[in-house]
């Protein structure tokens, strides 16, 4: 049976629902040969994977799970690594966590997502050096004009 438009076309069709899944199994292909093959696809299931294990805890924004150990060896690697290095905590928004930023007195700079507030301020302290919140203090210039000279340099 060819596709008229109508839901008893559909049915004839083989749509259905299998475990969370559309199911289509078309009895003829474009041109009324008959088809063997089916696929499946799924609407609101694209992060399940067979065999995956689910996500554990949320992978953005403000309650995002953060692997506070990565953090910390990250952290602690940019600090040992530059001079004059001072962190600035970013409040969390909509769409990301708190985050830490460390720059460097050549205005180089990384940032990571931590698990709290708390946390964003305590890291810093235990490497040892200054810790700002960004909304009282800002950015420093040196971090703009780092950025400005790594796009001349790219070409951008």
């Amino acid at each position: 049976m060819r596709w008229d438009g109508s839901d008893a076309a559909m049915l004839n069709a083989g749509v259905r629902t299998v475990n969370g899944y559309w199911s289509v199994e078309s009895l003829y292909d474009v041109v009324g040969r008959a088809r063997t093959w089916s696929g499946r696809m799924s609407w609101w299931g694209r992060r399940r994977r067979r065999g995956a294990p689910p996500p554990k805890g949320r992978m953005d924004g403000p309650g995002m799970a953060v692997d506070s150990n990565a953090v910390r060896d990250h952290l602690e690697a940019f600090v040992s690594s530059k001079r004059g290095v001072e962190a600035f905590v970013e409040p969390p928004t909509n769409v990301t966590a708190t985050t830490v930023v460390l720059i460097a007195h050549d205005g180089e700079w990384t940032r990571r997502a931590v698990g709290s507030r708390d946390e964003a301020f305590e890291l810093p302290r235990a490497l040892g050096i200054p810790v700002y919140d960004v909304n009282q203090t800002g950015y420093p210039s040196r971090m703009r004009e780092w950025n400005s000279r790594q796009r001349k340099a790219s070409g951008q």
